[in-house]
């Protein structure tokens, strides 16, 4: 495989958007994959994506849409997947066409539900997608300051080096700056695990609690998303890059984080439901919790964090007390 090849955005998404603008400094042309055709007539009447981060303008002439999933596949080559973890199943049940001889770039920081996969697994273990064609984006870099080009960071991940260098370099700008890391599994949950806590910052921020205890539950966060990463995925890693800590801060604290805004509301005294209603755009930390708390099954990792927010968002405990009693763990 001669990386990148021709490559593809799938998703039509504010995340799908951004990515496109930094390929579109880095590729002549693309192809990009949306669901619905009348976006894409509006798109290219307008010059940008009628829905998300309207004021990224693009040369149309430079890309090539399709609202049919097989035959993006098929003219494709590198396929950058920003669908939210709750949909992709629902894109890809169209999907005939074989994966197994494409690259896959995932930009989806979540896990795929129902299968408690994560996604560079569901890809491997589903579509026969060889490992080692597999990469992973993380790392804090919110859509919205992409599309400003404000300087941003994102890791590379993948278990073949070489083709981790060739992606981060197909994703360099001079806004972007790319590393690379060998630990998939570590980062991908460490995704996962940012946007749980992310909920939690928020229901703390919506109860008036202070940037002093914020400070000091983002300290306890990444304590038990070290426990949890290393009980899943022994190996060598340090909590503290931009990829594990660096993504928990930004989603934390961002005002661009939805899952934070989610949190927020909750904290305010919205129901979830109310809440997830409101929502313009999918918290993705909502489907990771119960996801993360049916792993944990296995793992048996203390996690009090996420069994706090687990009980709000699925047992519907009122916030005060059980935010009260995990602020009693803290240190």
């Amino acid at each position: 495989m001669n990386l990148p090849g021709k490559v593809a955005i799938m998703g039509g998404g504010s995340w799908a958007t951004a990515i496109a603008k930094i390929i579109s400094k880095t590729q002549d042309n693309f192809n990009w994959y949306m669901r619905r055709p009348d976006r894409i007539t509006d798109f290219k009447l307008l010059g940008h994506n009628p829905a998300y981060l309207t004021g990224i303008n693009f040369d149309i002439n430079r890309i090539q849409f399709f609202d049919n999933i097989n035959q993006v596949v098929k003219e494709s080559d590198t396929l950058i997947f920003a669908i939210p973890s709750p949909f992709l199943k629902q894109h890809l049940k169209k999907l005939k066409t074989p994966m197994n001889d494409k690259f896959i770039v995932s930009a989806i920081k979540g896990i795929v539900p129902d299968e408690n996969m994560l996604v560079s697994e569901y890809f491997s273990n589903v579509y026969h997608v060889d490992p080692a064609n597999i990469a992973v984006l993380g790392g804090p870099c919110h859509a919205e300051e992409v599309a400003l080009e404000r300087l941003s960071y994102l890791s590379i991940t993948c278990k073949d080096e070489h083709n981790a260098d060739v992606i981060a370099e197909m994703f360099r700008t001079h806004f972007v700056k790319t590393s690379v890391s060998h630990d998939v599994m570590g980062v991908e949950y460490a995704s996962v695990l940012k946007n749980v806590y992310a909920i939690v910052s928020g229901i703390c921020h919506g109860l008036k609690y202070g940037d002093n205890f914020q400070a000091i539950f983002i300290s306890n966060s990444i304590v038990e998303m070290e426990r949890f990463i290393n009980a899943v995925s022994p190996v060598e890693r340090n909590i503290c890059d931009s990829a594990y800590l660096g993504d928990l801060l930004v989603t934390a604290y961002s005002r661009f984080s939805r899952n934070r805004i989610f949190g927020t509301m909750i904290g305010k005294g919205y129901s979830v439901k109310t809440a997830q209603l409101e929502m313009e755009m999918i918290a993705e930390g909502y489907f990771g919790t119960k996801c993360i708390k049916e792993i944990n099954e296995q793992y048996a990792v203390n996690m009090p964090i996420m069994e706090a927010i687990y009980s709000i968002l699925y047992e519907r405990k009122p916030p005060i007390p059980v935010i009260k009693r995990l602020t009693e763990t803290f240190k």
